[in-house]
């Protein structure tokens, strides 16, 4: 888990970086020159402008759009975060025991802890790090919708409701709104772990703070651009894990009652 934190504050640090890099200052064009150019932005700034002559020049709606056909290109990588995370909390009941079992903290025993639990998670077909796909899957597109929204004027001066897709949030409504919704999204996939996993509960808290913060600080169109695709992964998530969820929240109820 700790491994999977630093990742993960190592792609948003590498994100903040390259958000800067790769010819920011100059305007994406179809002549534009270099792999990230050629394969990533211009195709986004392309996909959003044509889809916008289509949405009656709307660039917000444009961005919606471009969102959820996104999030369904990579729905396969998704569902197979989802399920990883349901195998991971089947597990949890029998990792606790090993965790028990070879509770000494000396290299030996720790080593020896580490053995049994990927072959416990080998032997039900579990992959640890299925979880982290969608993120490497999601941060180039990410960055690449920042370069693709500021080095195209038509879309980084386009006002979408009460902000303009290429500045910041003036009420900073989006960023929180981005950062509840990846609360919601964490915390249903996290559904009946992060009580028994101080650190995945350190992770429901952690992220949503990130997203914030980041969101703070880029064009409101990644916020849009984030809000609409946790949206999207909320609903998948329900009706992937929806029966577990129920079933979590009454049994939550039934405690309570009888406490």
């Amino acid at each position: 888990m700790k491994r999977r934190l630093f990742l993960i504050a190592s792609l948003f640090f590498l994100m903040a970086v390259l958000t800067g890099c790769t010819e920011y200052n100059k305007p994406i064009t179809a002549e534009s020159s270099g792999f990230w150019n050629e394969y990533i932005v211009y195709p986004l700034s392309m996909l959003i402008t044509k889809m916008a002559d289509v949405l009656w020049g709307s660039f917000g709606l444009s961005i919606i759009v471009v969102t959820i056909v996104i999030r369904l290109a990579i729905l396969p990588l998704m569902i197979k975060q989802t399920r990883s995370s349901k195998a991971m909390q089947a597990l949890q009941p029998e990792m606790q025991r090993l965790k028990e079992k070879y509770s000494s903290k000396d290299q030996k025993t720790q080593q020896k802890l580490q053995q049994e639990t990927m072959g416990l998670f080998q032997k039900h077909g579990v992959n640890p790090l299925a979880g982290c796909f969608p993120i490497f899957i999601q941060m180039p597109i990410l960055i690449g919708f920042y370069h693709a929204i500021s080095r195209t004027r038509e879309i980084a001066e386009h006002s979408f409701l009460w902000f303009d897709l290429g500045e910041k949030d003036p009420y900073y409504i989006l960023p929180i709104v981005a950062g509840i919704t990846t609360f919601i999204q964490q915390k249903m996939m996290m559904a009946g772990t992060a009580n028994q996993n101080p650190q995945m509960a350190m992770m429901l808290w952690l992220m949503p703070i990130m997203i914030v913060v980041f969101a703070i600080n880029f064009p409101a169109a990644l916020s849009l651009y984030w809000v609409v695709g946790n949206l999207f992964m909320i609903v998948q998530t329900y009706f992937i894990k929806g029966p577990d969820l129920k079933t979590q929240t009454s049994s939550g109820s039934s405690g309570g009652a009888k406490k």
